[in-house]
């Protein structure tokens, strides 16, 4: 995460709060605007674009922000990000400031490698575990699935890494057998 994809998103962060505007309607905001940019070339063109009058693009801005709902607050991070020539930098941006939001409201967010999908129950069991060893009331929780895990599962939260595969026990079967020259 870049120094200033942090800043801004502290700042925005800090405005949110103030405002007590609500963390997750400003998260869908900030995504569906980087989905609307990131598929729009002409969008990115005119609001990129130095030669096009500041007044013009912020009505392209306004008319955007009408059309979606959007805060007053998420159309004016979005102004200041285009005056000051970064929206190359928005996509950092919104995922600074969403881990920014998750932490403030207690959320921890965990990747989860399973050998084989898990259905719901094992998902929510899961979750309320890691819950527990985070402390965080709520886990966001995104899955995938690797073959070679054999079994088990691989939790990573933050730089934290819970290896309980069972490609992972049979390594460590291995090294004690080969430490004790079984």
């Amino acid at each position: 995460m870049a120094a200033v994809d942090l800043r801004y998103a502290r700042a925005l962060a800090a405005v949110i709060s103030d405002q007590k505007l609500n963390v997750v309607a400003t998260q869908g905001q900030l995504n569906d605007f980087v989905e609307t940019l990131e598929a729009s070339a002409e969008l990115r063109d005119v609001l990129a674009n130095p030669s096009i009058p500041e007044h013009q693009k912020l009505n392209v801005l306004d008319a955007i922000a009408a059309k979606s709902n959007m805060s007053s607050a998420v159309r004016n991070f979005i102004a200041v990000i285009a005056r000051h020539q970064r929206l190359h930098d928005i996509r950092g941006m919104v995922e600074a400031y969403a881990a920014i939001a998750d932490e403030a409201s207690s959320v921890a967010e965990a990747d989860i490698v399973s050998a084989q999908p898990m259905d719901e129950k094992n998902r929510k069991l899961l979750e309320e575990k890691i819950s527990a060893l985070t402390g965080l009331h709520r886990v966001h929780a995104t899955y995938s699935e690797d073959a070679t895990l054999l079994g088990g599962a691989v939790v990573t939260i933050g730089s934290t890494v819970y290896d309980g595969s069972i490609r992972a026990q049979l390594q460590q079967l291995k090294a004690r057998l080969i430490a004790t020259g079984a």
